[in-house]
């Protein structure tokens, strides 16, 4: 079989055999590629050797830039520049995203989120003695409730978006009363904005979480008691969490057992390996 011969766009006539419709839609093809820029094989030689060395310029940046941000001192077990980054960040969106509401979702779409994450849950704790213990900026402990108590701070139902860090993400209802309620029970010995901190801990203290006092305060910071409509059970933080919608799931504390108002920023434990301490969505 022999092959075709090569026909110049350029130099193409329509075939008289073709029919009014083919040879319209040739003239048409034809006109687009005569809009279109021509260069000769010297340009082209030009320009594959200009992108190639471009390229091969950014591979390279990229190999030097690795290998200097590999050799920056780490804080908190990553490069300090990488830190500073993440305090650039919060800097920046901590003044405007103090009172911003994350979105709300009809409670249908909302299901019983997966158990993810067990640190500070594993030591055996006994419901019915539980109590959640508020201390004060000098570390004075101010107050202490039973769940009873929180369950007799107005009721919220939130159906939010829970969000991880991993990646992935689930609509979920929470139940439970707005951290501000909380705060409003020590108005007269802390006053209205008790700290610049809040730090939470579980009782074995191997999970802990601090934020800011502003986040702390949005309405939808919730202390939750009900996941679903029902009781939160042991692996989803029994008998009290922390909901964060406006943070990551870092930041959702399980079986809370202090709540401590503090002016110095408190540590965090994913803050100490490495992820960003202000985690805001």
């Amino acid at each position: 079989m022999s092959k075709k011969p090569f026909v110049d766009p350029e130099l193409a006539q329509p075939d008289p055999r073709w029919s009014d419709a083919d040879a319209e839609r040739f003239a048409r093809y034809k006109a687009v590629e005569a809009q279109q820029a021509r260069v000769s094989v010297d340009e082209y030689q030009r320009r594959s050797r200009r992108s190639f060395l471009t390229g091969a310029a950014g591979m390279a940046g990229s190999y030097f830039g690795w290998r200097w941000l590999q050799g920056r001192p780490e804080e908190n077990r990553i490069p300090d520049v990488l830190r500073r980054g993440h305090e650039f960040n919060e800097a920046l969106w901590r003044p405007v995203s103090a009172d911003r509401t994350a979105p709300t979702f009809d409670q249908s779409k909302s299901s019983i989120m997966r158990v993810n994450g067990r640190i500070g849950l594993e030591t055996p704790i006994d419901l019915d003695s539980w109590q959640l213990a508020v201390t004060g900026p000098g570390g004075e402990v101010v107050g202490t409730h039973t769940l009873d108590d929180i369950k007799a701070l107005p009721k919220v139902e939130l159906t939010v978006e829970h969000k991880c860090v991993e990646g992935w993400s689930h609509i979920v209802t929470w139940g439970g009363a707005r951290f501000s309620d909380l705060v409003a029970l020590y108005t007269e010995q802390l006053g209205g904005r008790p700290s610049d901190f809040v730090s939470l801990e579980t009782p074995d203290r191997e999970y802990y979480v601090g934020l800011d006092i502003e986040s702390m305060l949005n309405p939808q910071m919730l202390l939750a008691y009900e996941l679903q409509g029902e009781p939160l059970d042991l692996e989803h933080g029994a008998p009290l969490r922390l909901a964060t919608p406006n943070k990551y799931g870092i930041k959702c504390l399980k079986r809370i057992a202090t709540v401590a108002f503090t002016n110095e920023q408190p540590t965090d434990y994913w803050f100490e390996r490495g992820y960003d301490w202000y985690a805001q969505l």
